[in-house]
């Protein structure tokens, strides 16, 4: 990626071996999205709007069509909007005059370039991740399961993190890999608390969320993993139902590619032929990687406890 600003804690493209193959203006929006050459309505189809609201009934997002699918329209309800080209290749931004590109790159750098990965067909799931041993383990589990304070958790005890949130999936001579996304956990006030003793241990991640961030590798303490790793195993975090006296154990095949397809990132935004492409890359995943299911509910254990059993498991497995 190549911005016309610097993006923190990424290396500009020409220090990279890897070409950007996204151009991102902030600040900056297409000749026909500009104010003058805005198009009318007639131009722009509804393709996603949120099921989260705002306090006035607001959908927290809509994204649009524009002018028969040149553009995707990506508009929150605080007035930050970004703009897609058909190619998928170049990100425009703006925001009002009362916000900061802090705020625009917090968004660029989570659901935007999740949605645009989702739009070039690369299969994400809402999960946080680890490196172990040369190996990926993926944390899933419905929010508040704990996927990112587990991930946390792990950072404290030297592990390297690959992701938080957003796990972009690809098949590297037949194998899946996890690809490293952006070096930062965002943690809830209350994970913060229970990681490092008090909810404000951690500085926000922008000034009116309530969201704490963890910054990786820039302190020397913890360590942001920037290797594509093959994924070891994935554990589906959470209450359980079972009556197993396993603290982890496997979930079957059908049970396991349900558990992922609910699991993945940006889904109610996919089109039919994108959701059959997915759910056959995740129907190749469960056979080829070992899915399991922690017992342990939430609370009744505690978390560095919960990362020594996930990492015993984890070594046990082929």
């Amino acid at each position: 990626m190549s911005c016309n600003v610097p993006v923190p804690s990424l290396k500009p493209a020409e220090q990279t071996e890897i070409p950007a193959d996204v151009k991102v203006n902030l600040g900056a929006l297409p000749i026909r999205a500009s104010p003058i050459h805005r198009l009318s309505r007639s131009h722009h189809k509804l393709r996603f709007v949120s099921s989260y609201f705002t306090e006035s009934g607001e959908p927290a997002l809509k994204v649009w069509e524009v002018d028969g699918g040149a553009f995707l329209q990506i508009s929150y309800c605080d007035g930050i909007e970004f703009w897609l080209d058909r190619r998928l290749e170049t990100i425009w931004a703006s925001w009002p005059e009362s916000f900061t590109v802090d705020l625009a790159i917090g968004y660029l750098v989570g659901p935007v370039l999740g949605m645009l990965l989702r739009s070039r067909g690369v299969v994400c799931l809402h999960a946080s991740v680890v490196a172990i041993n040369g190996r990926s383990a993926v944390f899933v589990g419905q929010e508040g399961a704990g996927k990112s304070t587990t991930a946390a958790c792990f950072a404290q005890l030297g592990f390297g993190v690959l992701s938080d949130d957003i796990a972009a999936l690809v098949e590297l001579k037949n194998i899946f890999h996890v690809l490293p996304a952006y070096p930062r956990v965002n943690l809830w006030p209350h994970s913060v608390k229970l990681l490092y003793g008090s909810p404000d241990a951690l500085p926000q991640i922008m000034p009116d969320w309530n969201k704490r961030c963890l910054r990786l590798g820039g302190d020397g303490e913890t360590r942001f993993e920037e290797r594509a790793l093959p994924i070891g195993a994935v554990y589906v975090l959470g209450d359980s139902t079972a009556n197993s006296a396993e603290s982890v154990e496997s979930i079957s095949p059908k049970t396991a590619i349900m558990t992922l397809v609910t699991n993945s990132y940006s889904t109610n935004f996919l089109d039919a032929k994108q959701r059959a492409e997915e759910f056959e890359v995740l129907g190749r995943l469960v056979t080829a990687v070992p899915v399991r299911k922690v017992n342990a509910k939430r609370g009744t254990l505690p978390v560095d406890e919960l990362c020594d059993v996930i990492q015993r498991d984890f070594n046990s497995l082929r």
